[in-house]
């Protein structure tokens, strides 16, 4: 087992022992990995997860409830279809499902609302929400060599979409990011990854508007 399987598995049993779980169904597990493994992700895989589970572990005690969200940053790309514009529903009824079938009826639908948050469709709604969020877009303010790489995997998870028209969708995009009054809504990731962020953005739409 490779050190981020390892890290990945403690992640997995510690949000079920959280939920208050019998057990951290380990054949659930490997489904959801091998969902990560699927050959048409380039940006939404293991990589991603793991980094989105390492922004969880500082700001754990800012969660109502941390195994509800380390959940549903499991589940919130669990359904990945490059063509698709139901990934999110999809996912949230998996993680919704599961946690029906482990028992577990309140937090099932906490964690579906959880996931539905990651559309970005608007602001979230309660605290875990807006945490979850905030861990999802944490790769909008990491260091320049990092979202390098995300951008080109994002355009690589696209590479079916003719040029002209996603740039102006990615432009579209980002520019919504970048008009809001904070991308993040937590002080934490504010303080952390805002002003990388800003600059991140408008780096890549001077970019995206460059290019003839």
């Amino acid at each position: 087992m490779t050190v981020r399987e390892t890290v990945l598995q403690r992640s997995w049993q510690r949000a079920w022992r959280d939920v208050g779980a019998l057990d951290a169904n380990e054949p659930l597990l490997q489904r959801l990995l091998d969902a990560y493994r699927e050959p048409q992700r380039r940006y939404h895989t293991l990589q991603h997860l793991a980094e989105c589970l390492a922004h969880l572990g500082p700001v754990r005690d800012l969660a109502r409830s941390a195994g509800e969200v380390e959940l549903a940053l499991w589940f919130h790309d669990a359904v990945y279809d490059v063509r698709g514009h139901d990934n999110e529903p999809r996912s949230a009824a998996w993680a919704r499902d599961e946690l029906l079938a482990a028992g577990l009826a309140d937090a099932a639908g906490r964690v579906h609302d959880l996931v539905m948050a990651t559309r970005h469709a608007a602001r979230p709604e309660t605290p875990d929400a807006t945490l979850l969020v905030d861990i999802d877009l944490a790769i909008l303010g990491v260091p320049a060599e990092r979202f390098a790489q995300y951008e080109a995997q994002i355009r690589s998870e696209y590479a079916w979409v003719e040029e002209a028209t996603f740039r102006s969708r990615r432009r579209e995009v980002l520019t919504g990011f970048l008009a809001r009054p904070t991308i993040y809504g937590t002080a934490h990731f504010q303080a952390l990854l805002e002003a990388a962020a800003r600059a991140n953005l408008q780096r890549s739409i001077e970019r995206l508007e460059a290019r003839p």
